[in-house]
């Protein structure tokens, strides 16, 4: 056939399927949808492979010679370290050890500073004092369910009989409300009497006079006046309730652990209760108040209310006042109670004290522990040769 007779070649589509993709084909049925021509075509790619560069425009890489020498750098490091790493361990090993050495010198060095500053250094100025010493295992008899025999300064004990048995402590429980009364009043403080009837003994005060808390004091511990006693507690400050509290806590505060206390008088037998070593030990503590000990060494005493209205002579009640050395400190008697009395003695230039609790005879029983303490104890001085003791 000849090229005249040829027949022309169709005009070619390109037909376009999804936004991103095309193919090529025949004229479609339907020219007004989808088509392009040849030269739009031709648009269509330059904007695509435009669009495409930008996309693909990334940061330019570093050039092989700079990669290659890092990476052989990484390669001599890793080498050097597996190659010493045996030298390297020694190195360090001593280094840390010896750092811990002089951290350690430095805590020590520290330590020995403080114990040096805090060392006690013997000297020949010590006053070492004389302590007693049993001569006998001589016991008196006594009527006394419990009774025990304390020096005073050093807190040994030379006797004791159920020493850690409760009983009642009667009127002895004032020296408790003593010693809470010291710590609050002043001996001039005024109080006023806001009962003037009280169980038990008492000296009849009368409601609304007024007196120096010294005074009532007196009247509390020579002749154990009950309404004496509730007039100081009922002054204190929340009454009554709150003074009992503070008797309390004064107990535990001496670790008077078999002690209690529920009135300031002693009047009830079920909720005031010690043992003789409690009362040994709230007697020692007692007795070291000047105060205290001037008044409960007092044999009689005359007081009277502010405005000299009502007038009262006081009469200590222990009857071994004066005997044997005896310088205190109170009596107690209830039907629960028993006999109860607590002695204060001054004998050979040592404090003794002695408790004795339901007891029949309190007085016996206690000029008896005297006449023990006289002939069964001596004091042996740490300097002497005490060889023959």
């Amino acid at each position: 056939m000849k090229d005249s007779q040829k027949l022309p070649k169709k005009k070619r589509y390109f037909k376009i399927k999804n936004k991103n993709t095309v193919t090529a084909g025949s004229k479609p049925a339907n020219q007004s949808s989808g088509k392009l021509s040849s030269g739009k075509f031709l648009s269509f790619l330059r904007g695509r492979k435009s669009s495409t560069s930008i996309k693909n425009k990334k940061r330019p890489k570093a050039s092989p010679i700079q990669l290659t020498d890092k990476s052989l750098t990484v390669k001599e490091e890793n080498f050097f370290l597996k190659k010493h790493e045996t030298n390297l361990v020694l190195f360090f090993i001593p280094l840390i050890l010896l750092v811990i050495l002089g951290i350690v010198h430095l805590i020590n060095s520290k330590i020995s500073l403080n114990i040096q500053k805090n060392i006690l250094v013997a000297s020949s100025d010590i006053n070492f004092l004389p302590y007693p010493v049993l001569e006998n295992s001589y016991e008196p008899y006594l009527s006394s369910k419990a009774a025990i025999v304390i020096d005073s300064d050093s807190q040994t004990i030379l006797f004791e009989k159920n020493p850690h048995l409760r009983f009642s402590l009667a009127s002895t429980a004032k020296i408790m409300t003593a010693l809470t009364a010291l710590d609050y009043y002043s001996p001039d403080s005024i109080l006023t009497v806001n009962s003037g009837f009280t169980e038990g003994s008492g000296l009849n005060l009368h409601r609304g006079d007024k007196f120096y808390f010294q005074d009532l004091l007196y009247a509390m511990m020579l002749p154990s006046a009950n309404d004496a006693a509730s007039a100081i507690a009922d002054n204190y400050p929340g009454g009554r309730k709150e003074f009992v509290l503070k008797m309390n806590e004064k107990a535990a505060k001496y670790h008077l652990t078999d002690t209690h206390f529920s009135d300031p008088v002693g009047f009830d037998d079920d909720g005031n209760y010690s043992t003789v070593i409690d009362l040994a030990r709230l007697a020692s503590v007692a007795i070291k108040n000047n105060q205290f000990a001037k008044i409960v060494s007092t044999k009689q005493k005359y007081i009277t209310n502010l405005t000299n209205t009502h007038p009262y002579n006081l009469y200590n009640l222990n009857r071994l006042l004066g005997i044997h050395g005896v310088n205190g400190i109170k009596t107690g008697t209830t039907e629960g109670a028993g006999e109860v009395l607590v002695t204060s003695a001054i004998i050979n230039n040592h404090t003794f004290v002695i408790i004795v609790m339901n007891s029949q005879d309190r007085y016996g029983d206690t000029s008896g522990l005297l006449t023990f303490i006289e002939n069964s104890v001596r004091f042996a001085d740490p300097k002497a040769d005490n060889s023959n003791l």
